[in-house]
């Protein structure tokens, strides 16, 4: 039986291949996982993005509190659609956000929940312009936090 460090090494592993595997297959600049971490309002834990794409792990410039997203979420949305950014709020800090993460052109944000509690948020982002998405590229991000789900309520049982 693999013991706890070994245990969180898998779990790493396989959030960070699930976060590849959508930036992959949806062709967006950064996929972001943020998780819920104690002391700290849901942070970027795992990412996958292309060459030249910044990282937001770590980054703390933008906070999450009041962002429209992360309402809309809270109030129970159960996927955030946004194919122009630029339009998508007129909240100041929106826009600041936008411009902070790179050029956010159109993103698609999906709530990780185990029953009512929000363990974590998905993030898609499509840097520079906007962009439609497909029903298949709306899927892959619901059916990967549905094994965030798994994965990360797991953890809380083992």
């Amino acid at each position: 039986m693999a013991d706890h460090g070994e245990y969180l090494q898998l779990r790493a592993a396989a959030l960070d291949a699930l976060v590849e595997m959508l930036r992959d297959e949806v062709g967006v600049d950064r996929c972001t996982l943020r998780l819920e971490v104690e002391g700290e309002y849901f942070p970027v834990v795992h990412e996958s993005r292309t060459p030249g794409t910044g990282s937001l792990i770590g980054d703390r410039k933008v906070s999450l509190q009041g962002q429209p997203v992360v309402e809309a979420i809270l109030g129970g949305a159960e996927q955030i659609i946004q194919p122009d950014c630029a339009v998508a709020s007129d909240d100041p800090a929106f826009h600041a956000m936008l411009g902070h993460y790179g050029g956010l052109g159109a993103q698609i944000v999906t709530p990780v929940r185990n029953g009512q509690a929000l363990l974590g948020i998905i993030s898609l982002h499509h840097l520079g312009s906007p962009r439609e998405w497909s029903e298949r590229e709306l899927a892959l991000p619901r059916a990967g936090a549905d094994l965030v789900r798994r994965v990360v309520a797991e953890e809380t049982t083992t």
